[in-house]
């Protein structure tokens, strides 16, 4: 836990998924100069004479190290030819505020948890919350959730408190409220465990849920939310985000981002994007 203006906070977890190698990049930088012959790497040489087969495309995705991409990086800064490349991770518990922030870098594939698909638990609560529970009982219930990458345990009770409260305000205006956020499957839950709020949650829970209410009311959480993605890069695409981004004038969230993003990607490419020092 890290401990920022106040309030502790929790750091994201990265893994790498799949990274495509450099080979392929230095076969596109051969490509440009008609250079195989010169390459240090056996299998780059013989792409001279054959188109690889399967055998060779396995060695040239294998290569570690490149002295041609190495001069492209970083005495011609030919950066092109490092969009060969790429590299997808897996972020979970970065904030929405965070992802605000990748959203600016344009060149990246990235799938983020939908929360069209995932407020159903939180409707859930409230819904307990609202048949014999109290607020208590709501804010009990999403501290469960782990929803926050704060890590404080009174500022995450006054998150919580205020989605429970815009919840309450929204649902005295909305026509059949209950019609919008169950399935009409569950709604006889709500009427037969009126004063139950345990059972009523644990019932909606395990009934059939709809699956995208959150479309009416994502305005209720803020940007202190998880959420977790797969964000897809090619390489000099990942040069530019972590220059930026592993910077001390970065957003302090998205710096410790592209700092765990670092620590799993490979050397051979890091080589090729961050300056030795």
């Amino acid at each position: 836990m890290e401990n920022m203006y106040g309030i502790e906070y929790v750091k994201p977890e990265v893994v790498l998924l799949q990274d495509t190698g450099i080979g392929v990049a230095e076969t596109a930088a051969r490509t440009c100069y008609d250079s195989f012959s010169n390459s240090e790497n056996d299998v780059v040489q013989e792409i001279e004479n054959r188109l690889p087969d399967k055998n060779m495309c396995q060695n040239l995705n294998a290569i570690e190290d490149s002295h041609l991409l190495d001069d492209l990086a970083w005495t011609y800064f030919h950066h092109s030819i490092l969009e060969h490349a790429n590299l997808s991770y897996l972020i979970r518990g970065t904030s929405r505020g965070v992802l605000q922030e990748h959203a600016r870098h344009r060149i990246q594939a990235i799938s983020v948890r939908s929360t069209r698909y995932t407020m159903s638990s939180l409707i859930n609560a409230f819904i307990a919350a609202k048949h014999g529970g109290g607020k208590d009982f709501f804010i009990n219930t999403v501290q469960t959730f782990n929803m926050f990458v704060t890590a404080d345990t009174e500022y995450n009770r006054l998150e919580i408190g205020a989605m429970f409260d815009k919840l309450d305000f929204q649902s005295k205006k909305v026509e059949d409220f209950y019609a919008i956020v169950v399935a009409k499957s569950s709604l006889h839950f709500i009427e037969e465990l009126n004063g139950e709020a345990q059972a009523l949650y644990d019932a909606l829970q395990n009934g059939k849920k709809k699956r995208n209410v959150g479309d009416a009311f994502k305005h209720i959480i803020t940007d202190n939310v998880k959420v977790d993605m797969v964000v897809t890069f090619n390489l000099r695409s990942l040069k530019n985000y972590l220059t930026l981004r592993d910077s001390g004038a970065a957003y302090f969230q998205i710096r410790w981002l592209a700092q765990e993003m670092i620590k799993v990607t490979p050397q051979k490419y890091l080589d090729l994007i961050i300056k030795k020092k």
